[in-house]
């Protein structure tokens, strides 16, 4: 187990050496960060209305959901370029651990990440329908907006199966929030194949 976690710490280590060598002055990244991660969460969004609520993109429901995108985008991405830093001082926590328990523990806390990310999504969509209504003539209660969203996510909880749309929905609005456990998964993955077929 040790030799993979080495070869897995040597790929993260080659990563990070990438990423600040490559990433250039933080005033230059950070918008850019941040606009790449509005793309990616107005594309998660749309991807996700088309596949999984088809019906609400068309007539009128259509242009409703089309003006949630950007409030969607825009807080989906502040969320999304603050936990990529919080992700790279975890993994210059990581590199720098003393056993392979440790480095494992430390790589675990993206998984807190994702998990506040689902909350931070049904928080997004709360306050984002709340804007997209001050706008209109049906203004709503933001604490109604919330206790709704929130009644969705017990309800999906208590029955995963009749709510697999909601499901859907969900973890593909959380990609973006999931790329560093999956990159994370799959550097294991590949120290393991390495191990095994060396």
């Amino acid at each position: 187990m040790n030799i993979i976690v080495e070869t897995w710490r040597n790929s993260l280590k080659t990563l990070l050496h990438l990423y600040e060598t490559k990433r250039g002055p933080l005033f230059v990244f950070f918008p850019l960060l941040f606009i790449f991660f509005v793309f990616v969460n107005i594309g998660s969004y749309w991807l996700a209305m088309y596949t999984a609520f088809y019906n609400l993109t068309q007539g009128g429901a259509g242009i409703y959901y089309a003006k949630i995108q950007y409030p969607v985008g825009f807080l989906g991405a502040l969320f999304d370029s603050l936990s990529f830093f919080v992700t790279i001082m975890i993994i210059r926590r990581a590199i720098y651990s003393r056993n392979s328990w440790e480095y494992i523990g430390h790589l675990s806390m993206d998984v807190v990440i994702a998990i506040l990310a689902t909350f931070w999504v049904l928080f997004v969509f709360s306050i984002s329908g709340w804007i997209v209504n001050l706008f209109q003539s049906t203004p709503q209660s933001l604490v109604a907006r919330g206790e709704r969203y929130e009644q969705m996510a017990v309800e999906a909880l208590a029955r995963p199966t009749e709510n697999l749309r909601n499901i859907y929905f969900g973890v593909l609005m959380g990609i973006s929030a999931m790329l560093p456990t999956c990159l994370h998964i799959s550097m294991f993955l590949r120290a393991a194949y390495l191990r095994v077929t060396s």
